[in-house]
């Protein structure tokens, strides 16, 4: 399979999870803790599985090592930057912000990594970087379009962080397969987040929580997902250069407003969806053709 074709898939993957987590984490549990924990908890045993499954390779130099649990570190933090704001706004209009981040990626990999990158893929990443902050935008009651303010600082440190995370990964795919980056992902993952959040009040949240079933179902759903999509990155990230990966994995906004839209109309209590009016339905049909433009850009050069 083509690089470009697996950057899509994750991104539509990754783009579910999103819809699920902010579903989750908003509705579900009682708390962005009690969600963190089941979260670390089945990473933790993924992490641990994989690692038994696909051992490091031999004589792979300390410096290496130290990158991808660099790597891996910087993506646990993103991750949980994200999280947090998921708990407080509206899921397809934190999505666009953090997945600003290739222009972060180009910036530092063409002087670090050697990528070269022509005109032309210089503007696909800006069009689809452009359209993936353009459909976080809505209208106001007023009628002006509004863009997400107050946590933006936030969210661009959850995009610079993401920027490292890939481009690290991509030196350190240099050494290890995919697999090894996943089980290194997902032991940090699941380390960091039981630390944070194994509390006793967070204990009794999860035991005295409402609607156990249904929620766990859709955990399970999620974290079934979660693992393809960061799979199914890194092995992009493995056979494709890194500034482009990153712009078609950014692509992820289109794909959570749309199924965000799809949900509102046909389960409009599973996700937070404020009508767009005529204006922003027009910036969201635009901003969908520029990012769809972009990665067809890529795709042919």
């Amino acid at each position: 399979m083509d690089w470009t074709n697996i950057a899509i898939l994750s991104a539509v993957v990754l783009g579910i999870v999103n819809i699920l987590d902010s579903h989750l984490i908003s509705k579900r549990m009682p708390g962005l803790m009690s969600f963190i924990l089941p979260v670390g908890v089945i990473h933790l045993a993924y992490g641990l599985v994989t690692f038994s499954l696909f051992p490091f390779p031999e004589g792979v130099g300390t410096f290496p090592t130290i990158v991808a649990i660099v790597a891996a570190i910087l993506r646990t933090g993103a991750l949980f930057i994200m999280l947090y704001s998921l708990k407080r706004e509206e899921v397809s209009r934190v999505i666009p912000v953090v997945y600003t981040y290739p222009i972060f990626v180009a910036i530092i990999a063409v002087p670090l990594l050697g990528e070269s990158l022509s005109y032309l893929e210089w503007l696909a990443i800006i069009i689809v970087v452009a359209g993936a902050v353009i459909i976080s935008a809505r209208n106001s009651p007023s009628g002006s379009t509004r863009w997400l303010s107050k946590p933006v600082l936030l969210l661009f440190g959850s995009s610079l962080l993401f920027a490292l995370s890939d481009v690290t990964s991509k030196y350190a795919l240099n050494y290890f397969s995919f697999w090894n980056m996943f089980a290194i992902i997902a032991l940090c993952f699941g380390i960091s987040f039981i630390l944070i959040s194994l509390r006793p009040r967070v204990l009794r949240q999860l035991k005295d929580m409402k609607g156990k079933k249904p929620a766990w179902g859709l955990l399970a759903l999620n974290e079934l997902l979660a693992p393809v999509g960061v799979i199914l990155l890194f092995w992009a990230l493995e056979r494709g250069p890194v500034s482009l990966v990153s712009t078609i994995v950014s692509s992820r906004p289109m794909f959570v407003v749309i199924f965000a839209l799809i949900l509102s109309r046909i389960w409009p209590m599973f996700v937070e969806w404020r009508p767009a009016g005529k204006r922003g339905l027009a910036l969201r049909l635009i901003a969908t053709a520029m990012i769809v433009g972009g990665i067809t850009i890529i795709h042919l050069i």
